[in-house]
């Protein structure tokens, strides 16, 4: 399925005598042993390898002779697909350093899914090699990036602190909101620091497999939170409703880390190779991969989405039949609220990753981009900001804060006059304004 077009003019060489001759070889597994990694022109963060076999073409009795007219070949793709690929003409160049593909004297006429056409001044032995090409980043998308992601880990780090000290609010759903923002500070702050790290190979696949991890685990702790609420909301008139609280202090660490670790365990197990790209340190597209991830989010955000759906008919339902626990079933609704958002928070900006394809692609990335670097913020502001228990809190201690302020002060400057000095005619003690008499 390979082919080369040569004039016959220099087969025959003129007025050479005797026979003449033109050898065409095309080899099975060469291209495995003089492979891409001989092509050095290229950007290292361009995936290199060869798509066609290697041939050799040669004319007797002489060889390697000046043509009148360049060849033309034809080779026919191992790979049919070439979506955003570069595609290069090279020949087999030995010179006294050593050997490797060159393009000097060879060129690209045509290229289609199943083949490429290539015009060569000289004969030797050549390939067609393809490169996959890192797409080019948006500045803007980047600056959106690492603004929202700066914001998200301040806001994180905010609420995990809320989540500590406040003890108005400490109680199992609390908890899982601390593990929650933990896992996503701690995704963040790698991604932002790790995401671009290359090289070396084995740091670039680890700082993958621990986003893998740290993602998979922010979205199981979700799954979590989803659960407690249904218990929460079904257990209302159960007058062991501290069982359910138990329940959870005990399954919650197992399943919230776990999980997530026997997956990235048998994921990296399976294909350690899919692990960092290169040109992000991510897991690799390639047989799929990618679904080790967005599988089990896609998992969840369904069952999630179930779980939440069936809160807010049983509270429909109690609310509607029960009197004297309004409060108690108002104030779990209102979880439900937050919690239906924390889930559209995280999950939709997934699906709105898988929607990047076609004419709404660019549209969809600034989306995904903005919301899942804020998703910090959101919950800063949904679990925080918005709970009246913690804008007490808050202001009891900015109350604090300013009142140690004040008296630091105050003891500053009596410590400067000391305790037996007198002020001056011209002094004028704090709170005291200056007369004159």
């Amino acid at each position: 399925m390979n082919s080369m077009d040569i004039g016959c003019n220099d087969i025959i060489q003129g007025d050479t005598q005797g026979p003449s001759a033109v050898a065409f070889i095309s080899y099975s597994s060469l291209g495995n042993i003089i492979n891409a990694t001989f092509f050095e022109e290229m950007d290292k963060k361009d995936q290199v390898y060869l798509n066609s076999q290697v041939v050799s073409a040669a004319i007797g009795p002489k060889r390697n002779v000046s043509l009148s007219k360049s060849v033309t070949l034809t080779f026919q793709h191992v790979k049919m697909n070439l979506s955003t690929k570069k595609v290069f003409c090279v020949y087999w160049k030995s010179t006294g350093q050593g050997s490797q593909w060159s393009r000097d004297g060879c060129f690209l006429i045509h290229v289609n899914k199943s083949h490429t056409m290539c015009n060569c001044s000289h004969l030797s032995s050549f390939t067609v090699l393809m490169a996959l090409t890192s797409q080019e980043e948006d500045p803007v998308l980047t600056i959106i990036t690492y603004v929202g992601l700066s914001v998200s880990l301040l806001c994180l780090l905010l609420a995990a602190l809320t989540f500590l000290l406040c003890k108005a609010i400490q109680n199992t759903s609390t908890s899982l909101h601390l593990q929650l923002s933990l896992c996503l500070f701690l995704g963040h702050l790698l991604f932002l620091v790790g995401i671009d790290r290359t090289e070396p190979k084995v740091l670039c696949s680890i700082i993958a497999g621990a986003l893998h991890y740290l993602y998979l685990a922010a979205f199981t702790w979700m799954l979590l939170e989803g659960g407690h609420l249904f218990l929460t909301a079904r257990n209302l008139t159960v007058v062991n409703y501290s069982s359910i609280n138990r329940l959870m202090k005990w399954i919650m660490f197992p399943v919230g880390y776990g999980v997530p670790a026997v997956t990235v365990a048998i994921s990296a197990a399976s294909w350690p190779h899919l692990y960092g790209t290169a040109d992000r340190c991510w897991l690799h597209l390639d047989q799929g991969f990618i679904w080790s991830f967005l599988g089990p989010v896609c998992a969840i955000f369904s069952v999630n989405l179930v779980l939440f759906i069936s809160v807010f008919w049983i509270l429909k339902r109690k609310l509607s039949s029960l009197n004297s626990e309004v409060s108690t079933i108002q104030n779990t609704r209102m979880l439900a609220f937050k919690a239906t958002a924390q889930l559209f928070i995280l999950g939709c900006t997934w699906c709105l990753g898988l929607l990047q394809v076609g004419p709404a692609a660019q549209v969809m990335a600034y989306l995904f981009t903005i919301i899942n670097s804020l998703q910090g913020f959101f919950i800063f502001l949904v679990y925080c900001l918005l709970s009246q228990q913690v804008q007490k809190q808050y202001r009891k201690w900015f109350r604090e804060i300013v009142k140690s302020k004040s008296e630091s002060e105050t003891y500053t400057l009596s410590s400067k006059m000391g305790p037996d000095s007198k002020p001056s005619e011209g002094d004028v003690f704090p709170g005291q304004a200056k007369r004159k008499y």
